[in-house]
């Protein structure tokens, strides 16, 4: 009787899927177990007599339930998952438990499917940073890639964490496209360190952070803050809100010609300043509140910058904005703290003497120079020695230091001012005070270009303004970096001004000549003294030159006399 009840609606379903042998193989089974259990479901309605029967549930037809772990119901196309918490789970899929009575029961509906799962068929997106931080997912995603399946098991029974007696299903063929986003740093590592990387992810796509500042890009860059004024519902933005935008956004990637294609800091500003601006009653957000909130954005994380302009103004950190000094000179270094970037000037000394051709570091001697500070100190050490040196021995000794750092110190920017410092002790010029340097410098004393160039200059700007300017204040910047300068107005205002000067220069003796008022004079020097800064130099070596081999000549003398009385 039985059979007659479910075997024409059994007979429907096996006409549906004939052509589908592990279908018809499943009804079959499906038929015979409602056929053994019939008289189970006669007594669905009454109250379990045992407590295994009450842990089977209600006449136990869970079991002739379906479970799509891939559902495609709706879809359009090849499926685009995007997973925001790529656990282990989370992309392999999971086995869940029911607690009844104290046990954990499971059965095949309890299956879970991961993003895998969803994503079969089409494309995975992974934050690989995120994949990488969860326990085991980066090596089930390899597994599941590598093995074109997805094999659901917990984490706790692939470590031995536990012995509970579970499902075991079978594996589901896996066809997908995965991509992995994230740090190029991040793709560096993953590509020197793990072969199945390399295996795995075969085509890599490195994104420009900026785009050229031209007038195409100009008018998408415009449509964009359009579209995020119109997608946040912010103010309109009137023309002087956008080419204030214009000019942030290649301030922050260091070059006049590009603009950042960080859209979400300028979704950021841009919010800042639809606040202000909806504070004053403002229909439009105009340049003054996108520059308020610039400044507030600078005002926020200065802590630091403020305590070490403190320090200066009272003389703490000794830095000289006016006068002139023998072996002194202005440098400029960079802080970078938690996305905000400032530069202070720091004072670099250098002292000569006697010697054997050495040029001491004391940053490196003390372990707090990094390695391309130190490569920066021995190229302009082969530039004295090559300059003034070549024929005759190089006799002399130096030693160049950073003044009140006690920091590690890295970079080659500072070279140019190190040597510009060693150039006035050598050649018993003072240097101006008034002006700090900053570029780095090659072997045919070249100067090259450096990074944070604005920066460098405001860093300076701020403490001679707080002192008052002078007018002859200034900073000396490589000449390549001249393109890229994008001050902040109160700077610009004061160099039109004449009240401060940024002077780009491109070789050493351009740089001493500004710094000393002396001029330079030919960089090779084979005699006389003249009153140029490389004559100068010239003769001091040559003076310590004559006083090492007279000291070398007296010593091999008194050794040939006491070697004659020994003889006696």
């Amino acid at each position: 009787m039985t059979l007659i009840a479910v075997g024409h609606s059994v007979e429907e379903l096996r006409a549906r899927y004939q052509d589908i042998p592990r279908v018809l193989a499943y009804l079959n089974a499906v038929q015979e177990d409602i056929v053994d259990s019939a008289e189970e479901f006669r007594h669905a309605g009454e109250p379990p007599a045992s407590l295994p029967a009450m842990l089977a549930g209600p006449a136990a037809f869970h079991r002739y339930q379906v479970n799509p772990i891939m559902d495609r119901n709706g879809l359009e196309g090849a499926p685009v998952v995007f997973e925001d918490h790529p656990t282990y789970s989370n992309l392999i899929g999971r086995i869940d438990h029911l607690a009844q009575f104290g046990t954990l029961v499971t059965n095949f509906t309890l299956l879970k499917p991961g993003a895998l799962h969803r994503a079969a068929g089409g494309y995975l997106l992974l934050d690989a940073h995120k994949v990488l931080t969860q326990p085991g997912a980066w090596e089930g995603l390899k597994r599941a890639l590598s093995t074109r399946c997805i094999r659901i098991e917990s984490l706790a029974e692939m470590y031995s964490l536990a012995s509970t007696v579970s499902l075991e299903p079978e594996t589901i063929p896996l066809g997908v496209k995965v991509v992995l986003f994230g740090e190029r740093s991040l793709y560096y590592w993953l590509h020197a360190n793990d072969p199945d990387f390399r295996r795995l992810f075969k085509v890599g796509v490195d994104f420009e952070d900026t785009i050229d500042r031209d007038s195409g890009n100009l008018q998408r860059f415009a449509q964009a803050l359009a579209t995020l004024q119109h997608r946040e519902k912010l103010l309109p933005l009137d023309r002087s809100a956008v080419a204030r935008l214009v000019e942030q956004s290649a301030r922050m990637t260091g070059d006049s010609r590009k603009l950042s294609g960080n859209i979400q800091a300028m979704a950021d500003l841009l919010a800042e300043a639809d606040h202000r601006a909806r504070g004053a009653g403002a229909s439009q957000v105009s340049a003054l509140e996108v520059q308020q909130a610039v400044d507030a954005q600078l005002q926020r994380a200065d802590r630091v910058r403020d305590r070490m302009h403190e320090s200066i103004l009272r003389g703490t950190v000794m830095i000289d904005t006016e006068g002139a000094r023998v072996g002194q000179v202005n440098g400029l270094f960079v802080f970078e703290l938690g996305g905000f970037t400032f530069a202070e000037p720091a004072r670099i000394t250098a002292t000569t003497r006697l010697g054997e051709g050495q040029l001491i570091d004391v940053q490196r001697e003390v372990e707090l120079g990094g390695s391309i500070h130190s490569k920066g100190v021995l190229i302009l050490s082969s530039f004295l020695a090559a300059r003034f040196s070549g024929s005759r021995p190089h006799s002399m000794s130096a030693s160049l230091v950073f003044e009140q750092t006690y920091g590690e110190v890295d970079g080659d920017s500072a070279s140019l001012a190190e040597l510009c410092a060693l150039l006035s002790s050598l050649a018993d010029a003072p240097i101006s005070q008034s002006f700090a340097v900053t570029g780095s410098v090659n072997q045919l004393g070249q100067v090259q270009a450096i990074g944070a160039v604005n920066d460098k200059i405001e860093g300076f700007f701020d403490i001679c303004q707080r002192r008052g300017l002078t007018g002859s204040q200034g900073v000396l910047i490589p000449g390549a970096n001249a393109e890229d300068l994008m001050l902040r107005q109160d700077v610009v205002d004061a160099a039109a001004a004449g009240r401060f000067h940024v002077i780009p220069v491109g070789t050493v003796d351009q740089a001493i000549e500004v710094l000393t008022g002396i001029p330079a004079g030919e960089p090779y020097v084979t005699g006389g003294v003249g009153s140029t800064i490389n004559g100068r130099v010239a003769k001091r070596l040559r003076e310590l030159t004559a006083l090492h081999q007279s000291f070398a000549g007296g010593g091999r003398s008194r050794r040939h006399r006491g070697d004659r009385k020994k003889d006696d």
